[in-house]
């Protein structure tokens, strides 16, 4: 584990990196442990493959998984790619990842591998330039393993309760949150994360002046101003890694700014070249 030094350090590194951001800016589901198809358009040699992973370990599963693979179900077959939906580790083999363009964890939570080499296999995708995305409580998924919260971006530490609040979108030019006002109204969880990797690129962050909260001061409490990060992307260890921790709500994935929110996010992972206003 890093030193309280080095957590500093990387906090205050992300705190900056905050403060000059806003001046600038003034597929059917696998119900059991199985895999299945999605019902997505045909497959050829140009199309991409999306995995939708939404593995629970023991502990708090969120009701929200069925509503978010429809919903991602949908976004592939709208965007021409395929996907295969998995709520079963057993998916993490050599053989059947490569097959993937983009890791999409939806609302995983605690243990989301059942074995070392699943682990392995996964950490040897994103350093082979995989994609993942995460969404939610994917931030919340295997809490003892420092490399997954730096291929994230971070680890959850707690939320206040589910209430409105103002999102301050940063970057206005990412194909995920260009389509959003300056100032997003939203009801959410909201999220505070810690092990904050300082390679991240914030695209959001929520305005905690309008968050009731009365843990606030313990944390974040000022370490990052008045503002949280809440969503990323990044090019961490050979991959590409793009997250949000919005989507707590089954209602979000019929919500046309988070659909096209996540859209955005799922195509900026899966190129192999980084360019930050592709279409």
């Amino acid at each position: 584990m890093k030193t309280a030094k080095n957590r500093r350090f990387r906090y205050l590194a992300i705190a900056v990196w905050i403060g000059l951001a806003l001046a600038v800016s003034s597929c059917r589901t696998a119900g059991t442990a199985q895999e299945e198809k999605a019902d997505c358009r045909v497959q050829t040699a140009e199309t991409e493959n999306v995995l939708i992973y939404t593995k629970n370990g023991d502990g708090h599963v969120h009701d929200n998984i069925a509503a978010s693979v429809e919903c991602l179900k949908k976004i592939c077959a709208a965007n021409g790619w395929t996907c295969l939906a998995a709520d079963d580790a057993s998916i993490f083999t050599a053989d059947k990842i490569k097959a993937f363009d983009v890791l999409v964890f939806s609302n995983t939570n605690n243990e989301t591998f059942d074995t070392e080499e699943q682990k392995k296999v996964f950490a040897d995708y994103i350093r082979n330039g995989g994609g993942f995305v995460g969404i939610h409580s994917a931030c919340g998924s295997e809490r003892q393993w420092p490399w997954f919260w730096a291929n994230l971006g971070g680890k959850f530490v707690r939320h206040p309760p589910l209430q409105p609040f103002d999102i301050r979108v940063i970057d206005k030019e990412h194909p995920s949150t260009r389509h959003l006002p300056d100032t997003w109204k939203w009801e959410d969880e909201c999220y505070f994360i810690n092990e904050l990797n300082p390679a991240i690129h914030l695209l959001m962050a929520v305005d905690l002046r309008t968050v009731k909260d009365p843990q606030k001061d313990t944390y974040p409490g000022r370490v990052f101003g008045d503002y949280f990060p809440l969503a990323w992307y990044q090019e961490f260890d050979g991959g590409r890694q793009w997250y949000t921790a919005l989507g707590h709500k089954i209602e979000h994935y019929s919500d046309e700014n988070f659909v096209r929110h996540l859209t955005g996010g799922i195509r900026w992972a899966m190129q192999k070249k980084h360019t930050q206003t592709e279409k």
